[in-house]
């Protein structure tokens, strides 16, 4: 293969250090085996199945609800200890579950690893397990090989090496004799031999590893929040019930009926079910995100994108399409033509000043030029490959997926001029030169390679106005992150000497680059709508680099720009967009510093450079089309390679942690309510408001069914129109604990207010208490759901199905004897219930009220 220009891929053959052609002995291979061990990367650590349970089971919120099963299992109310255990116990083997595959990402570099190599032991070639490979074993590649360990070239014919999922460069990349071949490149053309200088942990593969393997994914935004509400709930509801108990203990209750009413209260005022419901709204979310082909491997992470402030995003595969293509061209007659077309199909459109065109002469000129004057075939879609592929350099392929969207027919065109002569590309030269037999039995000679190496003097003719106007052309493709290649040919006599061309007639210019997807602008703008910085992270030129942040609105001229071969990016301008040439060791700076400034950090990535920092990511998400690496090491893997789905499930984790937040509204207000029930009613001539099992009952009912379909609720309409929340925010910032105080205080106010005037009336207030305080914690689990959008048919059919069933369930407690034995209750007229019923919608409806006015 060759071609020429900046990011040169393809080299000729350099002799250097001769290589021991007899290779290692067997006997010296073996000790060195022993000694230095396998060409491996060594498993990390695992924890056992006893320490993964016990982290699970030291989640704050988790001890607290053991902590409430010890009280629930002492009160002999077995069914809510049941209820909590089973929670605990579905969250602990969910945990575990996602520990386990997170734990994948390192174990898939050895899949990654070439399983074998050729190697020349005692003088014969052989085919070993790549596993079995020493220092200073001399190793053969060819064209298609895995490198199986860090080799020093002793020999290198036209090589090239595909080291984007190490380096993240979207072009291969030349190498030469005496240079060094990292582990899990890929030689895309040519051959080598080179003699092993690390194996293992010490190879290239092994450092990311490494990594990999000593970073952590640090605990969610919503776990930091809940486990921090989890202390402060179990805290105030000690204090509260230790204040109930001494009221009433000095009021002359009995030590034991207040202890047990204690108790209660700090069961009612802790909301058990709160993991539940959570793990459900993350269930539903990632069957929903499933839907639309982005797979979660933690459950956690569902709500994590909602809470996303920065996405750093790879660029290659991810923002581009990961493929070479014309994207420019100019003629010797200085006009300049856009190209546009998919990956290597052989469709697409010219355009000339934003209007298409058909390509005229000159351009077709170019095009056909280019085509002959390369090495690569593009191969059509297959039942296998729905895609068109390229054989050969993919710059090359570039070149031929151009001449057809010029109208150029390749197997045509080739067989019409066949190649006599050719002088491969050369490093020093960086050209390359063909010889092509017309049908008029002339020749035509083309050249292409760098610019500087082409539009010179004797090589080319022509007059320097117009070499100065074409190198100035030149110039301008290379700043928009634009790889160059000049053109030029001629039609001879008589077949000339390919390595020495002269006289050769300008063509133009080529720009080939990796071409951004035709949605990733507007991805950008939507994510900068929804108040989410996009960051471009790559180990491109910063010419390329700020090309395309530009094209993406990321940057202007006098932006800000980190170069990572200037140090370490992670300190570099608080608002950096843009980062170019950076290694795997400096992206995990870059998300460092953009969390110690308080972002919640997304990272996508495709390549086995991006598998540190997609763990280190708050959140990492991997495109389902890279490296199994990547998706091993992330938490949201995108099938479809479009960030456009990020944007979705974005929203469906704002969807769950807003009904997170509308399920504490709900239920820590009915615990604020019980206890105000509990500490004002003896002031109002209450002596007991409510007995422990009547505090049970209601917290069972209003908990366990309403409260975990609360967390299926949909969207709200503009969710993704608006900021993120801080995520230095508690999870009852933004209102929501004073949403909790009025919410508790309604329902308090409507309980007491009912209770007072049925003591009044000498009517079971007791009971009325116990009726209107249920019912009005339930109307508020339908006051607080969520805004439904004109026309919608997206709408949670469970939650007034579960307000009824419990309903149903507590005016039961009052009607039904064996329940009234059981709670302590007396049974209520029809006119009480229907009073209760009318006092217990008050709550909901002034919030739904209060809600639609504001």
């Amino acid at each position: 293969m060759s071609n020429g220009g900046p990011g040169t891929v393809t080299t000729t053959a350099t002799p250097s250090i001769p290589p021991p052609a007899a290779g290692l002995t067997s006997t010296r291979a073996a000790a060195r085996l022993r000694a230095e061990g396998p060409n491996t990367v060594a498993p990390p650590r695992r924890r056992g199945p006893a320490g993964r349970v016990l982290r699970q089971l030291t989640d704050p919120l988790v001890a607290l609800l053991l902590a409430a099963a010890v009280v629930t299992t002492l009160l002999r109310d077995y069914p809510d200890t049941a209820v909590i255990v089973l929670v605990v116990l579905i969250n602990t083997a969910i945990g575990v579950v996602q520990e386990i595959r997170a734990d994948r990402a390192v174990a898939a570099l050895d899949r990654l690893a070439a399983p074998t190599a050729r190697v020349v032991r005692d003088g014969r070639d052989l085919v070993l397990a790549a596993a079995e490979l020493v220092r200073d074993d001399l190793v053969r590649l060819e064209a298609g090989d895995v490198v199986p360990a860090d080799l020093r070239l002793t020999d290198a014919a036209r090589l090239s090496l595909d080291e984007s999922a190490l380096t993240g460069e979207s072009v291969p990349v030349g190498r030469s004799a005496g240079e060094e071949a990292s582990a899990g490149t890929v030689v895309t053309t040519g051959r080598a031999t080179g003699t092993v200088l690390r194996t293992g942990a010490s190879s290239a593969l092994g450092r990311i590893s490494a990594l990999v393997a000593a970073t952590r994914p640090a605990p969610t935004p919503l776990q930091r929040r809940l486990a921090s509400l989890g202390r402060v709930l179990g805290l105030t509801a000690v204090v509260l019930s230790a204040l109930v108990f001494a009221l009433g203990v000095l009021d002359g209750r009995p030590v034991a009926q207040m202890a047990v009413t204690a108790v209660s209260l700090v069961v009612a005022a802790v909301p058990e079910s709160l993991p539940a419901v959570v793990t459900l709204a993350l269930a539903l979310g990632a069957r929903r995100m499933a839907g639309s082909r982005a797979i979660p491997r933690r459950l956690h992470a569902v709500e994590t994108l909602g809470s996303v402030t920065v996405i750093a995003s790879d660029k290659t595969g991810t923002l581009t399409e990961g493929r070479m293509a014309v994207q420019q061209a100019v003629t010797a007659g200085r006009a300049r033509y856009a190209v546009t077309g998919t990956g290597y199909a052989p469709h697409g459109e010219v355009r000339h000043r934003d209007e298409p065109v058909g390509a005229p002469d000159e351009l077709r000129r170019l095009a056909r030029a280019g085509l002959l004057c390369n090495d690569a075939t593009l191969t059509p879609p297959t039942d296998d490959r729905p895609e068109w592929s390229a054989i050969g350099d993919p710059l090359e392929a570039a070149l031929v997926a151009f001449a057809a969207r010029c109208g150029v027919d390749p197997e045509t065109t080739r067989d019409a001029w066949p190649r006599v002569a050719e002088h491969p590309f050369d490093q020093e030269l960086r050209r390359m030169t063909t010889v092509h037999r017309r049908g008029d039995g002339r020749y035509l000679v083309v050249c292409k390679g760098a610019p500087e190496n082409v539009l010179t003097t004797p090589l080319t003719d022509a007059d320097a106005e117009e070499l100065a106007e074409l190198t100035e052309s030149a110039r301008r493709l290379a700043a928009e992150g634009l790889r160059v290649l000049a053109v030029a040919s001629a039609v001879v006599d008589t077949p000339p000497d390919p390595a020495r061309p002269t006289d050769l007639r300008p063509l133009g210019l080529v720009g080939v680059g990796d071409p951004l997807r035709v949605q990733a602008p507007g991805i950008a703008a939507g994510f900068e709508e929804a108040g989410i910085r996009l960051v471009l992270i790559t180990g491109d030129h910063p010419a390329t680099a700020a090309a395309i942040g530009g094209r993406l609105g990321l940057w202007t001229d006098g932006d800000p720009l980190a170069n990572g071969d200037d140090g370490d990016p992670g300190r570099a301008h608080p608002d950096t967009r843009v980062y170019a040439r950076t290694q795997p060791e400096q992206k995990l700076d870059i998300i460092a510093g953009l969390q110690s400034r308080g972002h919640v950090v997304a990272m996508t990535g495709d390549g086995v450079n991006d598998a540190p920092a997609l763990r280190r990511a708050d959140i990492g998400v991997a495109m389902g089309g890279g490296t199994e690496v990547a998706r091993q090491a992330a938490d949201l893997v995108l099938v479809d390679d479009d960030l456009t789905t990020v944007a979705t499930a974005i929203g469906e984790g704002r969807r769950i942690y807003d009904n997170i937040r509308r399920f504490l509204r709900y239920a820590l207000a009915g615990g604020v309510a019980e206890i105000a029930v509990m500490l004002l009613g003896p002031l109002l001539g209450l002596p007991v408001p409510l007995l422990p099992a009547q505090i049970l009952w209601i917290n069972l009912l209003t908990h366990g069914v309403p409260g975990v379909a609360l967390g299926a609720e949909p969207a709200e309409p503009g969710t993704l129109r608006r900021h993120p929340r801080s995520p230095q925010e508690s999870v009852l910032g933004g209102g929501l604990g004073r949403d909790v105080l009025v919410t508790g205080a309604l329902i308090a106010a409507a309980a007491l207010g009912a209770g007072v005037a049925a003591a009044y009336a000498d009517r079971p207030w007791q009971s009325v208490v116990f009726m209107v305080l249920g019912l009005s914690q339930l109307g508020v689990a339908l006051a607080v759901r969520a805004t439904r959008s004109p026309g919608s048919s997206d709408r949670n059919r469970a939650l007034p199905l579960a307000v009824a069933v419990s309903a149903a369930l507590q005016v039961a407690g009052v009607l039904l004897p064996p329940l009234r034995d059981l709670l302590g209750t007396a049974p209520l007229a029809l006119p009480d219930l229907l009073g209760c019923a009318a006092v217990g919608v008050l709550p909901g409806m002034l919030l739904r009220l209060t809600r639609r006015s504001g």
